[in-house]
């Protein structure tokens, strides 16, 4: 049984469900009892692999597949009401979609219109439309939990690291605001990072692959565990680093070492 019981019976959406850190974290939260909706782009491909850890994981079968363009607030609308349809309310939401980048790319003024555009409307445009589609709901009943998965501040202004390190500091700016707007709801807001560079080709239980400079995708698995308990009701508008999470530790010694203290005023210049 998980340290935290009342992540049993939960029911959570985690989208980019078919790979890397969505795949971890949606597995850990299947292994803990939470009912959860494997949100990917389409069926077939990595989602396959998912699917046959998720069986193994849950084989009482407290798990769907649900499929859309995340990019799309329609298509967002859809996979919320289906989860909610195949588990009833939703408990939380892992906005964890998102086109990622493995190494430097191109100067800013050489990226390909294309390219830009998945990568700002995947890693923007989704996280804002589940958000939104989930939202209401949650403040009409009261509760619920929005973790949105972010990464380091120094990507977020590397050079020759453009969309996506800029499109995670949108999404952390987003979940800054979005905190406040809910904050008396009975609705928390958090963003958690990895930490450090994942290694996403590592089985999501054991260690990294290639060298051990790499995080293991299953290091999000416990503080997410903790921010999908009661245990974590009444934090909202915090930032925390899954690599800082010491399970050694008291619960509320890992709390703070993991949690990354924000600016008064956020200041990227």
């Amino acid at each position: 049984m998980t340290e935290f019981a009342s992540v049993e019976g939960r029911s959570i959406i985690v989208t980019g469900a078919s790979r890397g850190l969505g795949r971890a974290m949606a597995l850990g939260l299947l292994e803990a009892g939470a009912s959860v909706a494997l949100v990917s782009t389409g069926p077939g491909g990595p989602l396959g692999k998912t699917v046959a850890l998720a069986e193994k994981a849950a084989p009482r079968g407290n798990w769907t597949c649900l499929s859309g363009d995340l990019r799309d607030p329609e298509a967002c609308a859809r996979v919320a009401a289906a989860a909610r349809d195949a588990f009833g309310p939703i408990a939380m939401l892992v906005n964890n979609a998102a086109v990622p980048m493995s190494g430097d790319g191109p100067s800013f003024w050489d990226i390909d219109a294309g390219y830009w555009d998945r990568m700002v409307r995947t890693n923007c445009d989704s996280v804002f439309y589940m958000a939104r589609a989930v939202a209401p709901a949650m403040r009409t009943e009261g509760f619920g939990k929005i973790v949105n998965i972010s990464s380091s501040d120094r990507s977020m202004v590397r050079p020759r690291f453009t969309p996506y390190g800029p499109s995670k500091a949108f999404v952390e700016a987003c979940s800054r605001a979005w905190a406040e707007e809910l904050r008396g709801s009975g609705v928390t807001m958090n963003v958690l990072c990895p930490g450090g560079v994942v290694d996403t080709a590592a089985d999501v239980s054991g260690q990294p692959a290639t060298g051990k400079k790499f995080l293991p995708a299953g290091v999000m698995v416990p503080p997410l565990l903790w921010l999908a308990a009661d245990e974590s009701n009444s934090v909202t508008g915090e930032r925390f680093l899954a690599n800082l999470w010491d399970e050694k530790l008291p619960l509320e010694a890992r709390i703070e070492a993991a949690r990354q203290s924000g600016a008064e005023l956020p200041r990227i210049m």
